[in-house]
């Protein structure tokens, strides 16, 4: 197939969806985000942080920023429990929420103790251009769009950690980059996505093409600062370049 006719072949969840025996609208967005999505997912930060070559400075500066991004998610997913149709869907989201804010929420005070975090920036850090898009994001489409609009940059948030922390064999020895690959490779993180993935497939074939697009737009810019976050985990201070206005 040539790069037209891909292309041409993505342009539409309809189009694509009559080319593909098995059908999945969330397969649909991944193709589109590409090449960005295989970016973020074999970034130089994902690869020297399952290497354990990561300098600390750089797992801390992320670590900083991905706390405070935190905050915000918590919001997101907040939102999605609002929107699901069902109680059995909110529940769901609930469950993850918890695991946010208890687990994941003890690994990041222990990981900035071990990496000599100062308090302020725990807790008031100057937020990073990428971190700032990020959250912004995430904003819009809960207040601006409905439950698909919110599951489509909730989906690409967890995704991508699924996929590139998954198959690590020999975890490194810093516990703050073991257990950050583990929260997203364990089996509960693992059904977790399955399951968000599951949800936008089921809600997104049943809406109109012009939502369709505008779902599409929200997961593809995700997939870009996701990309843009790790990026900006190696600079001190420069914007990363990934980020622009939509």
């Amino acid at each position: 197939m040539s790069s037209a006719e891909s292309e041409d072949a993505l342009a539409s969840y309809e189009t694509f969806a009559e080319q593909v025996a098995e059908p999945r609208f969330t397969d649909w967005l991944r193709r589109r985000s590409e090449p960005t999505w295989t970016e973020a997912v074999e970034h130089r930060f994902t690869q020297e942080l399952i290497d354990g070559t990561l300098d600390d400075d750089v797992m801390a500066r992320y670590l900083v920023q991905d706390y405070a991004f935190v905050n915000t998610l918590v919001g997101t997913f907040a939102r999605a429990v609002e929107g699901a149709p069902t109680m059995a869907e909110k529940r769901r989201l609930i469950e993850f929420l918890d695991a946010i804010t208890s687990d994941e929420n003890d690994y990041f005070q222990r990981s900035f103790d071990a990496l000599d975090v100062p308090e302020s920036e725990r807790t008031d850090p100057e937020l990073a251009p990428a971190t700032a898009a990020f959250e912004d994001l995430l904003v819009r489409a809960g207040e601006e769009g409905g439950y698909a609009e919110t599951l489509a940059v909730l989906v690409p948030a967890e995704w991508i950690y699924l996929e590139w922390a998954s198959g690590v064999d020999n975890p490194p020895e810093q516990f703050y980059f073991a257990e950050w690959i583990d929260l997203h490779a364990v089996p509960s993180f693992v059904s977790f996505v399955d399951w968000l993935r599951a949800e936008l497939d089921r809600v997104g074939p049943t809406l109109s093409p012009r939502r369709q697009q505008r779902v599409a737009e929200l997961f593809g810019r995700a997939v870009q600062l996701e990309a843009a976050f790790f990026d900006a985990a190696y600079e001190r201070s420069p914007p990363s370049l990934r980020v622009d206005n939509e």
